[in-house]
């Protein structure tokens, strides 16, 4: 049995996921911000009969509360197999996290930056831990500037290059760690799940939310590729990767710039070096 950590597991591909691992007969932690939604969420998945269930309050919003939400995993776990950072937000109208970042840069890539490293020592532990990101084809939109990173900075705001930015952060991020973590027993890979019928999009203006809703798929077709990534034997040896499902996996040039990345990562640490 395979402990596994979804982010943003009550809902949407987050959900789907969590149910094809419990109904495979792994131990599931549900890591969400909304303690009554992720326990109905519980509640469900433990009626399936097979896995084990539990739920642990995470709100990306606020790094203190990721890295005491860590913490607690740290206390209470000797390993993790597998850690699936999936919970994202779009936001139409500039918003600002706890912290004062810009809130899809905060929530979608730093507070996971911050939870990934803080939770490493627990994935060191596991026979093969592996680290899936959802990034996004979104990020061919996107780019890394410093002026971006914190709400009372932005000048001219768009929420779709923010998502796109946040995007491209977290694929910068899978990349680098992946080159970190050669050579030991850990793997970090992204995917780009497809355009899901998720509670991502309950944001956007009605109209406009009917008019994708025709070409959004069902959350358990990237539920089953995460679902493969994290346990299937072809992906032991698979690290630094990004796979998509319904259209090519395309990386910007920015996204394959390790120098970049690199950038990023040590602008990122010094953001959260006082949680870690």
């Amino acid at each position: 049995m395979k402990t596994v950590i979804i982010t943003g597991a009550n809902t949407g591909i987050g959900y789907a996921t969590a149910h094809s691992f419990v109904q495979a007969g792994h131990h599931v932690l549900l890591a969400c911000r909304n303690p009554e939604k992720a326990q109905q969420a519980q509640q469900q998945l433990q009626a399936i009969g097979s896995g084990k269930v539990d739920t642990i309050p995470l709100d990306l919003n606020s790094l203190a509360q990721v890295s005491s939400a860590a913490d607690q995993i740290l206390q209470q776990y000797d390993k993790i197999d597998v850690l699936v950072n999936n919970a994202g937000m779009m936001a139409p109208r500039l918003e600002s996290t706890a912290e004062g970042y810009e809130k899809q840069f905060g929530v979608n890539y730093l507070a996971h930056f911050l939870w990934t490293l803080k939770l490493l020592p627990v994935l060191k532990q596991a026979e093969q831990g592996r680290i899936i990101h959802l990034a996004s084809i979104m990020h061919l939109l996107g780019n890394i500037k410093a002026e971006t990173f914190r709400a009372d900075q932005v000048k001219k705001y768009n929420g779709i290059l923010s998502y796109a930015n946040s995007k491209l952060a977290s694929l910068l991020f899978s990349n680098l760690l992946a080159r970190q973590l050669q050579g030991s027993s850990m793997t970090s890979n992204a995917l780009h799940p497809g355009g899901v019928d998720s509670e991502i999009y309950r944001g956007l203006p009605a109209h406009q939310y009917k008019l994708i809703k025709l070409f959004l798929i069902a959350p358990e077709k990237p539920a089953e590729l995460i679902h493969q990534m994290a346990l299937a034997p072809e992906w032991a040896t698979r690290n630094g990767k990004y796979v998509s499902l319904q259209t090519p996996a395309f990386r910007s040039g920015k996204a394959r710039n390790m120098q970049l990345a690199q950038q990023l990562y040590d602008q990122s640490h010094a953001f959260i070096q006082d949680y870690l």
